[in-house]
Formats: structure tokens, C-alpha cells, sequence
């Protein structure tokens, strides 16, 4: 636990709550700042974590995890401020809980599922797509086009972690 990649890891998760009380004072270029300091953590944490050959249990659960409560906590935000609608968000968390369940069901197959590239790519969507909500979500054009490439790409993404690892289920006691 104690590598470079998880305590970036770990300053990642503590940047959270800084995130949200600054986005809820309506401090949002504060809140943006320390919003991209967190996503910016996760590149570089990965990063550390494959050249530094510091991968870790720990890390292989925590970086997602973070990543998880650091979009959801600004999705959150976003609903109460009516940029984002909630069912937007209940596709998202489907599509989480859903992962993570397939993911468990191949630990107990003794397979570990890696992020594929589909889901870097709806990680880093949502992530730009949300700071571009902060920054402009005065604009209701903004938060429908963040919202609808948020929600293309999470259901692709969810799409593609079960059309490749389809064989987990038939493995299934």
C-alpha cells in the first residue's frame, strides 16, 4: 500500500470531499481546479503504477473505486442542480454495479477483468464531460450533449465488459 501510485490513489479519494464543499459554496473554479487534480491523479497513478511496476491489489481495487465516488459525488452535485437528470445517473450505476458484479463472478473463476479500452474511454468522457458541465453548465445544450456522450459511452462500455467476458456466466456455478 504504501507505493507512489496508491498514495496518489489515496489523495485522489481525500480530494472528494474538498471537491464537493467548494462546488457546493459556488467556489467552481476552485472546485474545478481541485476536480482536475483528481483526474489528473488517476492518469498519473496508473501510469506510476504500470512503469514503476507498482500495481497492486490494493491499487487494482482502489483507483477504480475512486474514480467511481470521484464522478458520481459531481453527478450528484449535478442532479440538485438540475444539469443532469437523475435516470442519467441510475444508467451509470447500473452499468457500475453491474461490471463489478462480473468482475467478482471471474475472481471466483480466478480471472482477474482489466479495464478495456471501451472503458478508459468512458472514463475519460465522463470526466471531461463533467468538467465541461462545470464550467458551462449555464448552458442546457452543454449539460445534454455531456450527458448524452456520458451516457453513450457508459452503456457501450458496459455493453462491451459482458459481450467479451460472456464466458464468465457460462463458467458460473
Amino acid at each position: 500500500m504504501n507505493t507512489t501510485a496508491n498514495k496518489i490513489t489515496i489523495v485522489r479519494i481525500v480530494l472528494i470531499p474538498v471537491f464537493m464543499i467548494l462546488a457546493y459554496q459556488g467556489l467552481l473554479g476552485w472546485a474545478l481546479a481541485v476536480y482536475i487534480v483528481a483526474c489528473l491523479s488517476d492518469v498519473a497513478d496508473g501510469y506510476i503504477a504500470r512503469h514503476y511496476n507498482q500495481v497492486t491489489n490494493f491499487g487494482k481495487f482502489m483507483d477504480p473505486l475512486a474514480d467511481k465516488m470521484l464522478v458520481l459525488s459531481a453527478m450528484c452535485i449535478f442532479i440538485e442542480r438540475g444539469q443532469m437528470p437523475a435516470w442519467a445517473v441510475a444508467i451509470v450505476l447500473f452499468r457500475e454495479f453491474g461490471v463489478s458484479g462480473l468482475r467478482l463472478l471471474a475472481v471466483e473463476q480466478g480471472r482477474v477483468i482489466a479495464a478495456g479500452k471501451a472503458g478508459k474511454l468512458k472514463t475519460g468522457c465522463t470526466m471531461v464531460g463533467l468538467g465541461a458541465m462545470l464550467v458551462f453548465g449555464q448552458y442546457p445544450a452543454v449539460n445534454i450533449v455531456c450527458t448524452a456522450v456520458i451516457i453513450v459511452t457508459t452503456v457501450y462500455s458496459g455493453f462491451e465488459y459482458f459481450r467479451v467476458n460472456i464466458d464468465v456466466f457460462k463458467n458460473a456455478n
